[in-house]
């Protein structure tokens, strides 16, 4: 049994479905990355409606299924502040989410709409917005410690599924484990110790979309059998 799993900790979220900053799980005030605190700041300036902050975790606070992302996107969740809301990434998942029961609309607007997410939960390996959209190895491992304590608390949880190869290796090092020995593919099933499922899926980035790596049936197929996976 995994020993992160196993110790005790109370989940909570606030009346929005984010977790409040914490300094664990979540630090709406965290400037570890020098890089990514001085973009956050570039931001501000160009974008003032924006949210422009650290973005937390949304979704249920004892949830089986955990999506993990990359990081917010610039006009996505860097804006909204909530993960995967205005971008187009969002589109795909959160209408897939909806399709299986994982949320309460198949459409995210924002972080007051009135969204929820049922038995899951939606983080991000890296809280802020990198240039570009990417994130440094450095900068992927010193925000590793609140996706760590995160899954600490999620009691629960039964199935992660990553978005990407990042968000793979992410959750196995938040895990203690090597990613070395679980290899990312689409579709990829990775039993883990504590009876957790690794679950791989190719992100639903506009890129990844528009070029068919990633169609609409493969996403739809990936959350089918997340959900079959959930069954008693």
């Amino acid at each position: 049994m995994d020993t992160a799993r196993t110790q005790s900790g109370s989940g909570h979220s606030s009346a929005s479905g984010l977790w409040p900053s914490d300094g664990k799980v979540f630090d709406r005030t965290c400037t570890q990355c020098p890089r990514l605190a001085e973009f956050l700041t570039d931001s501000r300036s160009e974008f003032p409606e924006y949210y422009c902050a650290p973005v937390a975790p949304f979704g249920a606070a004892q949830a089986r299924l955990v999506v993990i992302g990359l990081a917010p996107g610039l006009h996505g969740a860097n804006a909204t502040g909530r993960p995967f809301t205005g971008d187009h990434a969002g589109l795909l998942l959160y209408r897939t989410l909806h399709r299986f029961g994982f949320a309460s609309r198949a459409e995210s607007q924002s972080r007051h709409d009135g969204l929820q997410l049922i038995d899951c939960r939606i983080t991000n390996a890296v809280k802020c917005v990198p240039p570009q959209n990417k994130p440094t190895p450095l900068e992927i491992k010193t925000c590793n410690r609140y996706l760590a304590n995160e899954l600490e608390r999620l009691r629960r949880a039964k199935v992660l599924l990553a978005l990407g190869s990042i968000a793979h290796q992410a959750a196995l090092r938040a895990l203690g484990l090597k990613p070395t020995e679980y290899k990312f593919a689409h579709g990829a099933e990775h039993p883990l110790p504590g009876g957790l499922m690794l679950l791989d899926s190719y992100h639903c980035s506009r890129y990844n979309t528009n070029t068919r790596r990633l169609t609409e049936q493969m996403f739809v197929d990936i959350f089918a059998r997340a959900r079959q996976l959930l069954q008693p």
